[in-house]
């Protein structure tokens, strides 16, 4: 059909969304907008009202946000021609059939990212004939290494037809992946590259199986607990999920920056530290209208207590459908899965960790500060500090183009709203390697994320006369067992040596001192709202920054029996004398319900002893706090802490602390192979913990990939400590590893919670 006088028309356009998805690793958003990741090549076929001249060029634009512009970079006006794939947009006549042709799109690596409106037309028509085609979505690409401006590659490629689409697709990808992908290890410095030709796009990861875990795992793992029993708790990112990547584009558009400024919002958003930083407030709702509502008092009324989400895709959900209203409620953990959604989903490298005794240092000193009656009981009115028995934060990777290589790779984001920083609560991203280094000074937060970790702690005997004295100082308390999900398995992976030096060593002590001199230079403060400074003490603290000499005895909490809910609870106070004189010491106990973050709930031990201990003698002081003691204060955390403050005959004090966790049990089975389509069965194996009959339990069961949305399933009447097998089918609809969570929720007792990895195959 010959072109009309007026020339060739654009039509319609095809995606090729298999094609494109597969190529860019982008199949599985359920959405129907092409998903495409930037600096690599895409292609789409387009519809004209008749055929193209062999030298006539398509003009196309691309712009993204509400005032796009060529200045800004949020919009591009580029025709048909030799291809490139560097620093602008870019486009070739792929091949030519009839009235369609095929053209290949290339975005630079550093492209901003978000929904996308493309319009296209014949070189030779009016621009205002430009035919708007629809929207796509561009990706942050870990997979991505960008040609050097100095030595961009072109690809010519022909458009008379000869050439099948794939030949270019397959050069393309052999191009691509013989960069620099051959980088060893597991984590491969983020701008390490093969030669001096080439970098990346900014969140490039060299590692393909870190990429599969940390960019396209819809599920994962959260570790939770005390450091001497941590546990693990499944949970689902379902970045994938039907609504979820139009949601995370929402959050950055409800943000205040963008409220403020669009066009210059959207512009930053090639950046994957501007992303972070936005992603980190908006996740919470203080300040913004965020997604999640913290609450940390135990009381969950209006809302769904933080430990009864199994994910993050019904919180977002929840929050869109309800028209951005803040979803009640969230803890530490939720604020980190729902964050490591958003950004995996956008396409930044993105895991989930965990510090064991996580400071929250409020004035800024680096030390933790615990002020305690003779008892050891916690006075709530005087500590400000606190350690946590575990706090959940993001790592993301990519580089530090503000900072320098030097501080590239693993970056800690948090969207816990414990702190403002710069007017919001938002913290990070700070670079792990300058936390570990003790260069505090660095954008964005260092001073705080290194007192999670490194702060000292420090317990303060208050008297009745209002005087204080300084019982102890432990600086290995703070930041144990930093752990993280395993590459590839369900494994615990302890990174605690990548955010400091082995604790005690010299080495470890220079880093402190010298985080100590940059926190009391204006330029560490400048990136935060304000610096407190504590009435009662002051930031000159040398002669804390040296342990005291160790008192004449020791002690330790040792548990007699395994703690278990419903069950009474067995321990032994175990003293010990360390000198060649008999010592006599006043033991004051004190047991009570706490949350995670060690505020106390009530009390539920209260005891006096006088123990007479003769000269290298060792005595043990039998404690048992029963099921009615504990029953009706225990909260959702079933953790309780024992506290014994030993005074001895010469003067010396020593506090002696034990964090127990209550365990339960449930245990789930798949009753054979688990394929696409397929329906199987599932068995879980329940206990009832209580000594007392139970009604009213409910098994709830979610798992992307297995099942659509949530199963609710009533339990029958449970008798005292009966163990029941409750029986359900799942319908896997997606390949590959996949989780499945089960808790068993009651009034009468905590959820008790747990998790399956199954493995489903491909149907034949």
């Amino acid at each position: 059909m010959a072109a009309s006088p007026e020339g060739v028309r654009v039509t319609k356009v095809d995606w090729q969304p298999m094609r494109n998805g597969t190529a860019h690793r982008t199949q599985e958003y359920s959405c129907h907008e092409l998903v495409v990741r930037r600096g690599q090549l895409f292609s789409i076929r387009l519809h004209l009202t008749g055929v193209l001249d062999r030298e006539e060029t398509l003009t196309l634009t691309v712009q993204t946000g509400s005032q796009a512009s060529e200045a800004l970079h949020t919009k591009a006006v580029f025709q048909t021609a030799d291809l490139e794939v560097g620093d602008a947009w870019t486009a070739a006549k792929e091949a030519q059939t009839g009235n369609t042709v095929t053209v290949s799109l290339a975005s630079p690596p550093d492209a901003v990212i978000g929904r996308y409106l493309l319009s296209a037309r014949a070189s030779s028509r009016r621009k205002h004939s430009d035919r708007k085609l629809g929207e796509f979505v561009l990706l942050f690409n870990p997979w991505c290494p960008e040609i050097h401006r100095a030595n961009v590659v072109r690809y010519k490629v022909h458009d008379k037809g000869k050439g099948h689409p794939s030949e270019f697709f397959s050069m393309f990808k052999k191009y691509q992946f013989s960069m620099g992908i051959k980088a060893s290890g597991a984590r491969a410095s983020a701008h390490a590259r093969p030669d001096d030709c080439f970098t990346e796009d900014d969140v490039f990861l060299a590692s393909e199986e870190e990429r599969q875990e940390y960019v396209l795992n819809d599920n994962g793992i959260i570790f939770r607990g005390v450091e001497k029993h941590i546990r693990a708790q499944g949970w689902n990112y379902g970045q994938f999920e039907e609504d979820i990547l139009n949601i995370c584009l929402s959050i950055l558009d409800r943000s205040p920056s963008h409220q403020e400024d669009p066009a210059t919002d959207v512009s930053c958003r090639h950046n994957p530290v501007y992303v972070s930083r936005v992603i980190s407030a908006m996740v919470n709702s203080n300040n913004d209208r965020g997604v999640v509502q913290g609450q940390w008092q135990g009381k969950y009324g209006g809302g769904t207590s933080p430990l009864h989400w199994r994910g993050s895709v019904a919180i977002l959900q929840k929050w869109f459908r309800g028209k951005y209203k803040p979803v009640k409620y969230g803890q530490c953990w939720v604020f980190a899965g729902v964050m490591c959604t958003v950004l995996r989903c956008l396409g930044i490298p993105t895991r989930v960790v965990s510090n064991f005794n996580s400071a929250h240092d409020t004035d800024r000193n680096l030390s933790v500060d615990k002020y305690v009656d003779s008892f050891g009981r916690t006075l709530e009115d005087l500590t400000e500090d606190s350690m946590w028995n575990f706090h959940v934060w993001n790592e993301s990777w990519f580089t530090r183009q503000d900072l320098g290589p030097s501080y590239d790779g693993w970056q800690v984001l948090d969207a816990t709203p414990q702190e403002e920083s710069e007017g919001r609560f938002q913290c990070g991203p700070a670079s792990v390697t300058a936390i570990r280094e003790g260069d505090i000074h660095l954008a964005h937060d260092g001073p705080f994320v290194f007192s999670e970790v490194n702060a000292d702690y420090i317990t303060w005997l208050w008297h009745k006369d209002e005087s204080q004295e300084r019982v102890y100082s432990d600086t290995k308390k703070i930041g144990r067992s930093i752990s993280t999900k395993a590459v590839g398995s369900d494994s615990r992976v302890d990174i605690t040596n990548l955010y400091k030096y082995p604790e005690g060593s010299q080495k470890e002590r220079q880093v402190y001192r010298k985080a100590m001199k940059k926190l009391l230079s204006v330029e560490a403060w400048g990136k935060r709202s304000r610096m407190q400074r504590a009435s009662r003490r002051s930031l000159q603290r040398d002669n804390l920054l040296e342990p005291p000499a160790k008192p004449s005895i020791t002690g330790k909490f040792k548990v007699l029996e395994p703690p278990v809910l419903g069950h009474d609870l067995k321990l032994a106070l175990s003293l010990a004398n360390l000198t060649s004189q008999a010592l006599q010491v006043q033991v004051n106990l004190s047991g009570a319900t706490i949350l995670y973050t060690r505020r106390p709930v009530a009390e539920i031990l209260h005891e006096s002893h006088t123990v007479r201990l003769d000269p290298q003698e060792e005595k043990k002081i039998p404690i048992t706090i029963s099921y009615s003691q504990y029953k009706k204060d225990l909260t959702e955390d079933k953790k309780i802490l024992l506290a014994a403050m030993c005074l001895v005959s010469k003067g010396e004090k020593l506090l002696v602390e034990k964090d127990v966790t209550l365990d339960d049990f449930i245990i789930i089975k798949v009753l054979g192979p688990a394929t696409v389509g397929v329906a199987v069965a599932v068995e879980v194996t329940i206990i009832n913990p209580l000594s007392e009959r139970v009604k009213d339990c409910v098994l709830m069961v979610e798992g992307s990939g297995l099942l659509q949305g949530q199963l609710s399933i009533d339990v029958p009447t449970l008798q005292p400590q009966e163990r029941a097998l409750v029986q359900f089918t799942i319908t896997p609809s997606r390949s590959g590893p996949r989780q499945l969570q089960v808790d068993l929720v009651s009034p009468h007792f905590p959820d008790i919670k747990g998790f399956l990895i199954i493995r489903v195959a491909i149907a034949k």
